[in-house]
């Protein structure tokens, strides 16, 4: 499915706050679960300097193929192509054939809920703070389930995780070889 995602993250959230809200408010509690990640750039790695990423997911047994574009620094400014896959390692092998690098091996645990339809996704990364990803069908959406919560707009992020960390908390993830809680490289 090519679609562009309508989203955006508010940083170093208070999680067992937020999780408390959104049942209060009676969101689907989706459950929490580990993802491990596969980020694949061309050989030159001009993607990476180009916002572009293909992202090989395994979450809860199945795998998730994903070719993503960063456009722009907005609410609707990531292009992205998602589809499921059989076979976690042979993707990567069919990659790495065609000259595609696997650059990164990444975690998070994220904790998903649903409200109103939009999903609350927050995310626990390696060394930096949790922080909630909103994504909807529109910004009126986005910024209806933020006030919900408590959050104020103007704190909205736009940009990209990879952008997030590298600039708000200055980890050079696109240089990183390993992103994991037990690697740091």
């Amino acid at each position: 499915m090519n679609t562009i995602e309508i989203e955006c993250r508010f940083l170093e959230i208070d999680k067992a706050g937020l999780l408390k809200k959104l049942m209060a408010l009676g969101a689907k509690d989706l459950g929490e679960t580990m993802l491990e990640e596969v980020i694949i750039y061309d050989k030159d790695l001009t993607w990476s300097r180009n916002e572009r990423f293909i992202r090989l997911r395994k979450k809860a047994g199945k795998t998730v193929l994903s070719y993503k574009e960063h456009r722009e620094a907005s609410v609707d400014g990531t292009y992205e192509i998602e589809f499921g896959v059989d076979d976690y390692d042979k993707a990567i092998m069919v990659f790495e054939h065609i000259g595609l690098v696997a650059a990164r091996r990444q975690q998070k645990l994220r904790h998903t809920l649903e409200l109103g339809g939009v999903t609350f996704d927050i995310d626990t990364w390696p060394r930096i703070p949790a922080y909630v990803e909103l994504e909807g069908e529109s910004e009126a959406a986005l910024k209806k389930a933020a006030e919900a919560v408590g959050y104020d707009w103007k704190d909205a992020e736009f940009h990209n995780a990879s952008w997030v960390i590298e600039n708000k908390y200055g980890i050079p993830i696109r240089k990183m070889k390993w992103f994991t809680f037990e690697r740091f490289e």
